[in-house]
C-alpha cells in the first residue's frame, strides 16, 4: 500500500467548486498513476477553514466506481500564512510502485505547495 498526495485551489466555496475540485484532483492522482478507483484502499481530504459550502468527499463519490471507497473528510490547522481555499487528499492505494514512482498531485494555487512535485 502506498500514499499518494494531492491538493488543489478553489476560486469560490460553492458545492459546485468543491465537488468540481475533488473530482480533477482525484481523476488526475488516478490518471497520472494510472490506478482504478478499485485500487483505492481510502481517501483522507481536508479543506481549509474557509471552504464551508460542501464535502470534498461528495465530488469524489460522484466519480464512477468510488461508492464503496471509504472516505474522510478534516478541517485543516489554520496557520497563519498558510494557502487559502485548498483542498488536500491522500489517497491509500494499493499499487506494486515504489515510493518514487508514485506521482503526487497539486493543481492550481496548490502548486505552490510543492513546487518539487509538479510535472
Amino acid at each position: 500500500m502506498r500514499g499518494v498526495r494531492g491538493a488543489t485551489t478553489v476560486e469560490e466555496n460553492t458545492k459546485e467548486a468543491v465537488w468540481q475540485a475533488a473530482k480533477e484532483l482525484v481523476t488526475a492522482i488516478l490518471e497520472r498513476n494510472g490506478f482504478q478507483p478499485e485500487d483505492i484502499g481510502a481517501a483522507i481530504f481536508s479543506a481549509t477553514e474557509d471552504i464551508t459550502a460542501a464535502f470534498p468527499t461528495t465530488g469524489m463519490r460522484q466519480l464512477p466506481g468510488m461508492e464503496a471507497v471509504p472516505l474522510f473528510d478534516a478541517r485543516q490547522m489554520d496557520v497563519e500564512g498558510s494557502l487559502s481555499m485548498c483542498i488536500r487528499v491522500l489517497l491509500l492505494t494499493d499499487t506494486e510502485k515504489s515510493q518514487k514512482e508514485i506521482v503526487h498531485v497539486y493543481l492550481h494555487g496548490a502548486k505552490a505547495l510543492r513546487p518539487d512535485l509538479c510535472r
